[in-house]
């Protein structure tokens, strides 16, 4: 079994955490974490407030109120490193007025060479900057900061797994739990594997020790998280899959919910399938992104699948799972494609059907290889592609909300503030009924939709209750 990279170990770094928390003495610390991008994000920036509680920090909802301000940053999509560069821009001016305050950044868009760069050079207020692979390593890097009362610059990537690190969970009920980390795929409009590095999974015992902490805990939700979950225990060498390791949380003791994303389609497998048909206890919900419905832009963006064999995937998925609930992620105006290609997208989601799509118009990545692809068509041009997609996939969508009212489904409260509750259905539409225990779950009747939310009764008490 491959051990995590020896020279990083919490261990190490809770030593470091002590020597922070040391400094502070019996004065009170605050910090505001803020994330941006995707749910490894999410789930990072729960470490990183785990580290951070460790070090004697409490957390405030308000920078200005902070004496730590940390950003986790994404750099998926150009806009998102806009509004970072922005909200980055206006911590100058509190930072005038509390000089002791320390500001850092980390996360993906820390991890490119040209963003770290413009940093130091543009933002001499930030104190510290570190990418993802140093994102264990933050107690140590904090220390440094304060103790050198300097600037601090990391992005030295990280191989292999750390475990140990503690985790400051954003909800009692519902978690996510990673199960590896990084990409090999390299599609070529995609940051993320220069970003996250190479895939490296972790031990299942590992994943299975704190799935079941979780459910011991209380934890009614948990979510598997990985760049593509489907390559899970490849780089493992000891006969671990993702459907192996699907299957044995499913059938582990309690009542519980499990979701998994993000699944590639180059990977996605018939035993898969048949291993979500085969445990109740699984969403049945899949998320399986197909980017693009014309094989000539698949094979430019280096997908390594057909829309033959995306649309084979879903016709087999559909016979054993015959209520599964389908959503993607498209891209419009990739480098190149034309009206043609676009057609061919708009003709598989209206074959699919699916029940939400996240729709994108291309946005050009520095150091991706479709950077410097031709791309003549205008983008006035792609975004009446774009237009003419979210109203198809707009139709489609209200029909399939509006399918649920009458029906019944089991649904977890998450929160539950004035003796009304949110949650989820198993394909993560959101629900409103009236209830008074959080983390329970309740069989909703759906009887209205509002927007992009249910509204519903509960039917009878919570599952738990009954004999």
């Amino acid at each position: 079994m491959r051990e995590a990279n020896p020279e990083i170990n919490w261990e190490t770094q809770r030593q470091y955490a002590l020597r922070v928390r040391g400094l502070w003495g019996a004065a009170e610390k605050k910090a505001y974490v803020r994330t941006y991008g995707c749910q490894q994000n999410v789930s990072d920036s729960e470490k990183l407030s785990g580290m951070l509680e460790q070090m004697g920090y409490t957390f405030t909802d308000s920078p200005r109120d902070a004496d730590l301000v940390l950003f986790n940053t994404c750099a998926v999509r150009e806009h998102a490193e806009q509004r970072v560069l922005g909200n980055v821009g206006a911590l100058k001016g509190i930072k005038a007025q509390k000089q002791d305050m320390v500001i850092a950044l980390c996360g993906c868009m820390m991890q490119e060479a040209h963003v770290a760069q413009k940093i130091r050079q543009s933002y001499p207020y930030v104190n510290l900057v570190f990418g993802t692979g140093a994102l264990p390593r933050f107690p140590e890097l904090l220390w440094r900061t304060l103790a050198e009362n300097g600037r601090v610059f990391d992005m030295e990537e990280q191989n292999g797994v750390v475990e140990g690190v503690p985790v400051r969970r954003d909800s009692a009920y519902t978690a996510w739990l990673p199960v590896m980390h990084g990409c090999n795929n390299f599609c070529t409009y995609c940051i993320v594997p220069y970003v996250r590095g190479r895939e490296h999974s972790r031990a299942p015992e590992q994943v299975l020790r704190e799935a079941t902490e979780l459910i011991a805990t209380g934890c009614r939700e948990i979510t598997l998280l990985g760049q593509n979950v489907n390559s899970y225990g490849k780089d493992l060498q000891n006969g671990w899959d993702f459907s192996r390791l699907l299957a044995e949380i499913a059938v582990l003791p309690g009542e519980f919910r499990l979701h998994f994303m993000t699944s590639h389609p180059k990977d996605a497998s018939h035993r898969l399938f048949d291993t979500i048909a085969a445990n109740p206890k699984i969403s049945r919900r899949l998320h399986l992104p197909f980017q693009s419905g014309s094989d000539r832009v698949l094979r430019q963006m280096n997908r390594r699948y057909t829309a033959a064999q995306y649309r084979e995937l879903v016709a087999y998925a559909r016979q054993v799972i015959p209520d599964l609930c389908l959503t993607s992620d498209v891209i419009v105006g990739f480098p190149g494609e034309t009206e043609e290609d676009f057609r061919q997208t708009l003709a598989l989601v209206e074959e699919v059907g699916f029940a939400n799509l996240y729709t994108f118009l291309y946005s050009k990545r520095k150091g991706t290889p479709a950077e410097t692809m031709p791309d003549p068509v205008p983008h006035g041009e792609k975004a009446r592609w774009f237009e003419e997609l979210l109203r198809v996939q707009g139709e489609k969508s209200r029909a399939f909300l509006n399918d649920y009212v009458g029906k019944t489904e089991r649904v977890l409260a998450e929160r539950v503030q004035d003796d009304t509750a949110t949650g989820h259905t198993d394909s993560g539409v959101a629900v409103s009924f009236p209830a008074d225990e959080p983390g329970e779950f309740y069989d909703v009747e759906f009887t209205q939709v509002k927007g992009v939310t249910l509204y519903g009764t509960p039917q009878t008490v919570p599952v738990e209750e009954r004999d």
